[in-house]
């Protein structure tokens, strides 16, 4: 092994029941780098993090690992990071009722004789934080600080272990804008520090930033290793798929009707602050075969709004009228609102979109129940039937549907939340964060489902982070900001431009025409 690499995975192959996870892999890490991962969902780039980091044991996997010239025989994860291989994981392993620096120290105690000294936990933990950028106390219960400060405890974490390859899997999945180029800049002066860096991405930008060479993953091999100078998206998105993508979002013809789903005057207060008003006064409207965008910043009031619509699911205080076909609509309980023809699929799909512990099957029904059932009993034929169905209609990856869906690549668990609500048969979909954490061929599997949708004549109203998905896939565009509605654009005239100008000024697309007209 050449002193250049820290890291050499030869020939790693992992086989799960009926499944080849991974197939003859190689990747060579050069010390002091920033090395990235890309690849589809499900095509092997955490299975190889965690064959690294000992999650996966010896003898689970054929290959060899081979750090800082040594062959490595992990039995667990404590045997990587003693070596100082340390992962964070997508999902934050942090104790949200424990403090900071409880958390930082968590399986790493700093004690003396079977008894802790909390005053070298407090010492440590500052100095550590202020490496990442915290000022936080030490003493802060982890559920009061932010998921961005908790990924910086998460890297916080990671140093108090002497770590010396940091492998972060899809680190800015859930992070605003801010946070994450904090977060890359953070990586950028470890590794001026010497610190070697994996990171798992499906964010093309990111990775062009920040990283020195880029890995592709597919279907469980390795493509192609780049370096930093060789990097385009094409190339990577080419590599990732196994096929170029002219256009990022698939073409639609719209054949848009009359309105079908429309709010009024709608207002929402803080479940906890009844004071503090979340939502204020918002009117919006979808029309039929209509793909409506809403837009804004972190912190818009863009989840609160659906949230609230939606079964009256979040906040307190609730005012305003829904209308579905020009009729008002009850929506003040979930069920109330399916039976209305309302779906709302969450951005948090892990927590509150599916049952991860149950399989395909259970999840793709569970919202239509007696659409499986005679007499309130379930056919299980008959649901048998459906899953397959959906799972065949929406190009679920698995080995059946009796796949148990915690098993699932990000993008084919955002398929079975998308199939268990069109079993539904909503005439408005409200998709919260659709394309969150899965990658581009996933995502355009996605758009092209969004729009064959709208060809039938049902409305959709997408809320999403990424502005240039909303000007790819949206009719129609709305502008939320603190909590208001301060922009409506033409999908065809809208730009990142207007969309952050309507935000800055409060400016609607009429108050631009009539501005620039003066």
């Amino acid at each position: 092994m050449s002193d250049d690499y820290i890291l050499e995975m030869r020939g790693i192959t992992k086989t799960f029941p009926g499944v080849k996870a991974l197939e003859n892999v190689n990747l060579q890490v050069r010390r002091g780098d920033i090395h990235a991962i890309c690849g589809e969902n499900g095509a092997g780039k955490s299975t190889l993090m965690k064959v690294l980091s000992g999650v996966y044991p010896f003898g689970t996997y054929e290959g060899e690992i081979v750090y800082e010239g040594r062959p490595m025989r992990f039995a667990g994860i404590n045997d990587s990071e003693h070596e100082g291989i340390v992962i964070i994981h997508q999902e934050l392993a942090l104790v949200p009722m424990l403090s900071i620096g409880e958390n930082m120290f968590l399986g790493n105690e700093q004690a003396s004789g079977g008894i802790i000294n909390w005053n070298q936990v407090r010492r440590r933990s500052s100095e550590l934080l202020r490496k990442v950028g915290l000022r936080e106390d030490p003493d802060t219960l982890v559920t009061n600080i932010g998921t961005g400060k908790q990924q910086l405890v998460e890297i916080a974490k990671a140093l108090a272990k002497d770590v010396k390859l940091l492998i972060l899997d899809e680190p800015t999945a859930s992070l605003s804008e801010k946070d994450s180029q904090a977060l890359l800049d953070l990586l950028l002066e470890f590794k001026a520090q010497g610190l070697t860096s994996i990171m798992i991405s499906h964010k093309l930008n990111e990775i062009k930033r920040v990283a020195d060479r880029i890995t592709i993953i597919r279907d469980g091999q390795t493509i192609e290793t780049m370096e930093k100078a060789d990097v385009t998206e094409d190339r990577i998105v080419a590599s990732m798929v196994g096929r170029t993508l002219e256009n990022r979002y698939p073409s639609r013809t719209p054949n848009i009707g009359e309105p079908i789903f429309e709010v009024r005057n709608w207002s929402v207060y803080h479940p906890v602050h009844p004071e503090r008003q979340i939502i204020k006064n918002i009117n919006l409207n979808v029309r039929k075969g209509e793909v409506v965008g809403i837009a804004g910043l972190m912190g818009a009031g863009r989840t609160e709004f659906a949230m609230s619509v939606f079964g009256r699911s979040y906040g307190t205080k609730i005012t305003g009228e829904v209308y579905l076909h020009g009729k008002q609509a009850d929506t003040s309980t979930v069920g109330r609102a399916v039976n209305a023809g309302l779906a709302y699929a969450t951005e948090d799909r892990k927590t509150y979109g599916l049952n991860l512990i149950d399989h395909i099957k259970h999840n793709v029904t569970i919202a239509n129940l007696p659409g499986v059932a005679r007499s309130g009993v379930i056919d299980d034929m008959g649901e048998l039937k459906v899953a397959n169905e959906y799972r065949r209609k929406t190009n679920i990856r698995s080995s059946s549907v009796y796949q148990i869906t915690g098993n699932l690549s990000g993008g084919n668990q955002q398929k079975v939340v998308l199939s268990k609500w069109l079993f539904s048969d909503p005439d408005v979909l409200i998709l919260d964060e659709p394309t969150r954490g899965i990658d581009v061929g996933a995502k355009y599997e996605i758009y092209t489902i969004i729009n064959k949708l709208a060809d039938e004549g049902k409305g959709i109203l997408v809320i999403s982070s990424e502005m240039p998905e909303l000007l790819g896939i949206c009719d129609r565009i709305y502008v939320l900001n603190e909590g208001r509605i301060v922009g409506e654009l033409d999908g065809r005239e809208a730009s990142q431009e207007k969309i952050m100008r309507a935000i800055v000024r409060g400016e609607t697309s009429q108050d631009m025409i009539e501005r620039a007209a003066s």
